[in-house]
């Protein structure tokens, strides 16, 4: 019901000189409501397209704007007033009390983060920064050592026998192999996202360009100096789709790793995925929480298929962008190309590294006529009515990893704020 509520206040004197206040209420029913809507947040703001005459007048530019059918040449050509809608709403997708509240008292030593142009008015914070060291490919020497304050942040949470053998393990890996990726460290040793990110800036430091761009490269070793380093330069390769390779991308047995269905902003009053951590849940040790009679710890559960940073013959990739270095492409016909001018490597470049000109684009196209070939073994109906995409579509699971075990990963190890490239998503996880 629609009610009408009116307060009425009387004040008055008394004898004795106090102040005395009567209050009544009157109550009307206005009527009934028979359509309510609500909100878990803030309803979307309605601007309306308006625009002021000089006598004051408001005149709706509604009509003029929005195009209901195809307009011919004189709509677009009629003197319209000039209409720019705000760039930006609202921050926040709930309403807050401010209340004007006094400014926090941090503990001593804390200094504000510095302010930029990108997070001064934005949808985001200012990233954290995990005092990772970034190295272009035209610097000049690499870094022999990490930062102090990197070695400081993993003394500080590597507090229990876990996380020592994680740093063990991950040094060994180091020096059998000097270049990693940070899904192939993921495969071969067990440790949470979050402490991985504070672990590697303290054993390794990131290249941003060249042909190791991508990959974490291990303290004072220098891969544009040596030619055997191109072994681990990095392939950026995507499943090409469409009509002319016989299947489009709602055919593509190989789903993308982000969908923008899931997608969120960061500002979301309901978003999914797990909590943050802070300093003293890794203190804690979280790869050693769980129940006692476990028969593997909970840790186990962090580590990746092999799958996800090799390509092996037969088997298709476990999304349609991937990351490869050269030496983890294990098939016969790809190391061939690779290893064509083995000991007579003139020069290391940007584009190609210690490897022959046009190398990378050689390999791509190895690599998707294999994977044509798989699909059309599995779905041959795609290939014999290239037009027909109604046939066929039920999902199929492949040697890359069962479908349910794969959904469990990407719960676990959720993207950061939005990025559609891995790269971009790993740095930004460091700037």
């Amino acid at each position: 019901m629609l009610l009408k509520v009116k307060k009425k206040t009387r004040r008055k004197w008394t004898e004795e000189g106090s102040l005395e206040e009567e209050i009544k209420f009157d109550v009307e029913i206005l009527g009934v409501i028979s359509t309510v809507y609500k909100f878990q947040g803030m309803s979307d703001f309605q601007y309306l397209v308006m625009h002021s005459e000089p006598d004051g007048k408001q005149t709706s530019m509604y009509d003029k704007v929005l195009m209901l059918k195809p307009e011919k040449e004189d709509f677009f050509m009629n003197e319209l007033p000039l209409y720019i809608p705000p760039p930006i709403f609202s921050r926040l997708d709930n309403p807050i009390d401010y209340y004007y509240r006094p400014d926090v008292h941090h503990r001593e030593g804390y200094r504000n983060p510095p302010l930029s142009s990108e997070n001064l008015i934005g949808l985001s914070r200012a990233r954290r920064p995990h005092n990772a060291i970034f190295v272009n490919f035209e610097d000049g020497e690499v870094p022999s050592k990490p930062l102090e304050a990197a070695v400081q942040t993993w003394k500080k949470v590597c507090s229990n026998t876990v996380d020592h053998q994680a740093e063990a393990e991950l040094k060994k890996l180091f020096e059998l192999r000097p270049v990693w990726s940070r899904n192939a460290v993921k495969a071969n040793i067990s440790v949470h996202p979050d402490k991985l990110k504070l672990l590697l800036p303290y054993l390794a430091y990131y290249m941003l360009t060249g042909p190791w761009r991508s990959l974490w490269v291990r303290f004072g070793y220098d891969p544009r100096k040596h030619p055997e380093a191109k072994i681990y330069q990095v392939l950026d390769f995507r499943i090409r789709c469409g009509m002319k390779y016989g299947y489009t991308p709602n055919d593509m047995p190989v789903k993308a790793k982000r969908s923008t269905y899931n997608y969120s902003l960061p500002i979301t009053l309901k978003k999914p995925g797990s909590h943050g951590l802070g300093i003293q849940d890794l203190k804690q040790g979280l790869s050693t929480s769980g129940t006692s009679g476990a028969k593997s710890p909970v840790m186990s559960k962090y580590k990746l298929k092999d799958s996800i940073y090799t390509f092996e013959e037969g088997s298709l990739p476990p999304y349609r962008q991937m990351f490869y270095q050269l030496c983890d492409l294990k098939v016969e016909s790809l190391q061939k190309i690779i290893h064509r001018n083995d000991n007579m490597e003139a020069a290391c470049t940007e584009r190609d590294g210690w490897c022959l000109p046009k190398t990378n684009d050689e390999l791509r196209d190895t690599m998707s006529l294999m994977i044509r070939q798989i699909i059309r073994s599995q779905r041959p109906a795609l290939f014999r009515n290239p037009s027909s995409t109604t046939e066929g579509k039920e999902q199929l699971t492949f040697e890359s990893g069962e479908e349910e075990e794969e959904e469990e990963e990407e719960e676990v190890f959720k993207p950061s704020d939005g990025s559609e490239n891995e790269m971009e998503t790993e740095i930004l996880d460091y700037v």
